[in-house]
């Protein structure tokens, strides 16, 4: 019995090994961690259990029947983050470069069939050189059939893809799929194509950096969500995003017990709209200002600036933020904003969390490049979004809120639940000065008797009143209870029910 349990002794610790000493030795020099490491960092102390350590290619062509490591290529398994149950897998770049053969496919699959079945999320560390070249048609047999595992667990558990190695060809399609992707500045990049097939094709010569790194998928491509410094720090922003996600979307969203007193007011929120409409403010201030201890975690804060989403939490619960930025654009949408803020108002309403929209928006951004760049169908996909979604719907409309743009965040008329203003708040067609140059385009010489008319306008209807006078605002608050009458509204919304047409599924204008 002794020689047996030796026997498994040394096995496992053949295979936690991977690729050797001097392979992991060269991934720290790199700045990166080793597979197993990775998964200490983003699990709870002693949670994690492996599946398949055992696990080895089956592949005997061009050498490789006498090259087997224990495990292939990929840590697989199950944990705790917080105490709250995950399924991880962590790419081993040290065993034939963290490269993807049919076994190493079907332990992925393996735990995300698990996931889906228990309800919890799954969360993959990839490092990867792609598809293991010697086994041809069955390591692409193998990423397909880990794309079908992403799109049949889409909108049941939440999927969050960490890039931390390289990311190329078919196998950056996987993390694509997933709800989020976060990578590691200078160790990590992803593309389609690398540098030296660009450059035979189409003589542009770039560096991986440049073409797939992290600065350009956060900030230009909108592939990546965020970007850290190292695989510590992002291991650790990983940990602190899965506090806000629920297990899967058979829960409600998490709530935790809340030390922030819900009734508390800000004062600084009254002087917080400049007296000239035209001047600029941050918006964020607000957000960090109403949520619990000013704990917000921004999606995506590099790409499309002039709209601000993210988790944060109210009375202890889960929200969704999102919220035009004055500060950029003048808080007006366009091509990139829309789809930044569609993409995390449809994820979440997949998992049950409500969404507080803060609105600052006077239009959608105009000029040639917008129209040719499909702004219609780009916006359209942000009114979908609001408009199919069921869960709780809060809405505060601090400033401008002008013509289609209005609609489009959130408004009572695509299915808000209780709809704010503050006394600041403008609700028209368009601002006064382009309304009056529309309306009495003949007087456009005179310029006094425009500006008489343009404040005519704006007494008239740049203001909250009228809308709540026709039901579309439900109350006009003031801005320093912003904080207690959103969190009153969640609680009055805690048990809403909506539920769509049946349908096999909806055709997103894409």
């Amino acid at each position: 019995m002794q020689d047996i349990l030796g026997e498994l002794d040394a096995r496992r610790a053949r295979a936690r090994l991977g690729g050797g000493d001097k392979r992991i030795e060269a991934q720290h020099k790199r700045g990166k961690l080793s597979a197993r490491e990775r998964i200490e960092v983003l699990l709870d102390e002693g949670s994690f259990e492996e599946w398949d350590m055992f696990v080895e290619h089956r592949c005997t062509d061009f050498g490789m029947g006498d090259q087997t490591i224990p495990g292939d290529g990929v840590v697989t398994g199950h944990g705790t983050i917080n105490g709250r149950k995950v399924f991880v897998f962590s790419q081993d770049f040290t065993v034939f470069g963290g490269s993807l053969s049919s076994s190493h496919a079907q332990k992925i699959c393996k735990i995300m069939d698990k996931a889906v079945q228990v309800g919890a999320p799954v969360i993959g560390l990839n490092d990867s050189g792609g598809a293991r070249i010697q086994e041809g048609i069955d390591s692409l047999a193998g990423y397909a059939d880990v794309f079908q595992r992403n799109i049949l667990a889409s909108g049941v558990v939440p999927q969050i893809s960490v890039i931390m190695g390289p990311c190329a060809g078919g196998a950056v399609y996987s993390p694509a799929m997933t709800d989020f992707i976060f990578m590691v500045k200078d160790t990590s990049y992803m593309f389609v194509t690398g540098p030296d097939v660009v450059k035979t094709v189409t003589n542009e010569t770039v560096t991986a950096e440049e073409l797939g790194g992290a600065r350009t998928h956060t900030s230009k491509s909108s592939v990546a969500d965020n970007a850290f410094e190292n695989d510590v720090e992002t291991l650790t922003q990983v940990r602190r995003l899965y506090d806000f996600l629920p297990a899967s979307n058979r829960e409600p969203a998490p709530k935790r017990v809340a030390y922030d007193d819900p009734h508390r007011q800000e004062l600084a929120l009254d002087s917080l709209i400049p007296a000239n409409p035209n001047k600029p403010y941050d918006m964020m201030e607000l957000i960090t200002k109403v949520v619990d201890e000013g704990d917000f975690f921004e999606i995506q804060p590099d790409f499309a600036r002039n709209i601000i989403v993210g988790f944060g939490r109210m009375d202890g619960r889960t929200v969704g933020i999102v919220a035009n930025q004055p500060m950029v654009l003048a808080g007006c949408l366009d091509i990139d904003s829309s789809r930044k803020a569609a993409r995390f108002v449809r994820f979440c309403d997949c998992f049950n969390i409500p969404i507080v929209t803060f609105v600052d928006v006077p239009g959608f951004l105009p000029g040639t490049a917008q129209e040719y760049g499909g702004i219609i169908k780009h916006g359209a996909k942000l009114l979908f979004a609001y408009g199919e979604a069921t869960v709780p719907k809060v809405t505060v409309i601090t400033r401008k809120a002008y013509g289609g743009a209005y609609d489009v965040m959130s408004s009572k008329h695509l299915r808000g639940d209780v709809n704010y203003a503050w006394p600041t708040a403008e609700i028209a067609v368009m601002g006064p000065k382009g309304a009056v140059e529309i309306i009495f385009r003949a007087d456009i010489g005179d310029q006094e008797k425009m500006d008489e008319r343009a404040e005519t306008y704006r007494q008239r209807f740049a203001n909250p009143f009228i809308a709540g006078h026709r039901g579309f605002i439900d109350d006009v608050i003031q801005p320093h209870n912003t904080r207690w009458r959103i969190i009153n509204s969640l609680r009055m919304l805690e048990h809403k029910e909506l539920l769509n047409p049946p349908k096999k599924h909806n055709n997103l204008p894409l």
